[in-house]
């Protein structure tokens, strides 16, 4: 508190705003938080000039390991940026993270929203979308809550393959009510089906899966789907977007809530954050899904216009009918993915697809060629696969990261007995070169 950059006031004006409010000190205004939690200082610089700040900031980014070759994925991925999107997403009539109410106002970012759950809608095959959610960990927790609803039940089976992100999240979401989460144990990376088969009874509201997974198995639910079906469930399906270019979509596999992360469709990666979530259902469920819809109608002169429909504002106050109420709901980030979906196009996003797959599957075969280093997966994989190393996995990371190598997720910090297991994504941007030099510096940490 005596820190002399803390305030810019003299003592007697701070003494003359403590006796306005009727405070007798500072400190006394921090009394509520426990004296542990305190900061002995604020330590505030002093105030610099916009330039100075600049010069600051882009000095604190070049510490974040520039020109270090990314091979780590785990839900959030390197993908090329078209330039388009900055430009039009940058765009003043556009340049928002809200959801607009008044839409003789806001018909530009209405008209915008609705493509988006269009091109969401096309993406996963299924009847509705809504006007995006915060990212693809809340996306999963708000399709189990919509499950709920839906069925009346009370337990949520989930893949032991699912994101362990997306499963603490939901874990949060629900953990004051009174819901039961029941997680399958994974099997060499894949999900033990005859585990969730002895669970499936007339209490579990939904099975949570992810396609393709946390390990980068690729696996086909459509028996699934029927199997979840004839015990009166729902299925709900985590899938990577880039995927769904070549892999078979959430509505064709009999998927009844598609979610997912839109951080590929355009995004960067920027620490982790912002992203978008998206989340599709088929459409006898939009009434139980959450935040906001946009629909096309007509005007009392017939011409076409966008609103929000199908709730209230005030429905979300409504506790005994209320879904999420999702409102600044990274609409921004939303439109850069529907931008980035616009740009390539369908055959566009097969190519990219395609070329994941490709780049992928080259460097699983460079990287077997290392002693000691094996595939976990029998199955078919993506852009991610997981190796098993002859060592700890953490401690390669760390090596190859002081070469430049940023060498992918190691499965030990989120499943016990996998330490010696790493996952890498090798997305379109990675390099025959890059892949070839990450196999060589491998193979030389392994052996040190």
């Amino acid at each position: 508190m005596n820190d002399s950059h803390y305030c810019p006031h003299t003592p007697e004006e701070i003494a003359e705003m403590l006796s306005v409010i009727g405070v007798a000190s500072v400190e006394d205004l921090f009394a509520p938080i426990p004296a542990a939690l305190r900061a002995k200082t604020f330590n505030i610089p002093p105030g610099m000039s916009e330039f100075e700040t600049y010069g600051r900031m882009q000095a604190i980014a070049g510490e974040n390991g520039q020109g270090i070759t990314n091979f780590i994925g785990g839900g959030f991925y390197d993908h090329i940026i078209p330039a388009v999107i900055d430009h039009l997403s940058g765009r003043a009539e556009f340049y928002t993270a809200y959801t607009p109410y008044q839409p003789e106002c806001s018909q530009g970012t209405l008209q915008a929203l609705f493509e988006y759950q269009t091109a969401i809608c096309r993406l996963t095959g299924l009847g509705v979308s809504n006007a995006s959610l915060y990212d693809g960990g809340t996306a999963c927790a708000e399709a189990a809550m919509m499950a709920l609803r839906v069925t009346g039940r009370n337990k949520i089976l989930v893949d032991g393959c699912v994101s362990p992100f997306s499963r603490q999240v939901l874990k949060t979401y629900l953990f004051n009510q009174d819901v039961e989460i029941i997680e399958i144990a994974p099997l060499a990376g894949m999900l033990g089906r005859d585990g969730l088969t002895s669970l499936l009874d007339d209490s579990v509201a939904a099975v949570l899966v992810q396609n393709p997974n946390f390990f980068g198995t690729i696996e086909d639910f459509t028996a699934l789907a029927d199997q979840v079906h004839g015990a009166g469930a729902l299925l709900i399906g985590s899938v990577y977007p880039i995927s769904l270019g070549i892999l078979k979509s959430p509505g064709e596999m009999g998927i009844d809530i598609a979610v997912g992360d839109g951080q590929s469709l355009g995004n960067p990666l920027s620490f982790g954050g912002p992203s978008f979530g998206f989340i599709a259902a088929k459409k006898t469920f939009i009434r139980n899904m959450p935040g906001r819809i946009v629909g096309e109608t007509v005007d009392r002169n017939g011409t076409r216009g966008y609103v929000l429909t199908l709730q209230a504002r005030e429905q979300h106050i409504k506790r005994h009918k209320a879904t999420s109420n999702i409102c600044s709901n990274q609409g921004l980030c939303a439109l850069r993915g529907l931008i980035f979906l616009s740009a390539i196009g369908k055959e566009g996003l097969a190519d990219m697809a395609g070329l994941n797959r490709d780049k992928s599957e080259y460097a699983k075969s460079q990287l077997v060629k290392i002693p000691g280093v094996t595939v976990l997966q029998a199955a078919v994989t993506f852009n991610e696969f997981t190796l098993v190393l002859p060592k700890n996995a953490d401690g390669v990371v760390a090596g190859l990261l002081e070469k430049g190598i940023a060498a992918g997720v190691p499965l030990g910090r989120y499943y016990e007995g996998l330490e010696n297991c790493l996952v890498v994504t090798v997305t379109e941007k990675r390099t025959r070169k890059e892949i070839d030099l990450f196999a060589k510096e491998l193979e030389v940490a392994l052996c040190n």
